[in-house]
């Protein structure tokens, strides 16, 4: 998963798929304790797509925490 399919996600889609990529991780982890994982690698891909959710998460729900910022001249 890419950072820009990532970013045009909404808040309650970031959610979703961050517990659906958490329960893939425990999946991976559990074959891999059994030796039945094909490929290692996807532990570590999966961990850092769930690295980037949680970090666009955070930046929006920032976002939305901030007052907007009105210039006046």
């Amino acid at each position: 998963m890419k950072a820009l399919e990532i970013r045009d996600l909404s808040i309650e889609e970031l959610k979703k798929r961050l517990a659906d990529e958490q329960e893939s991780l425990a999946n991976l982890r559990f074959h891999l304790a059994t030796s039945q994982v094909e490929s290692p690698i996807k532990i570590r891909t999966v961990r850092r797509d769930i690295a980037r959710i949680k970090t666009m998460l955070r930046l929006k729900e920032l976002a939305q925490q901030q007052p907007v910022k009105v210039k006046t001249s």
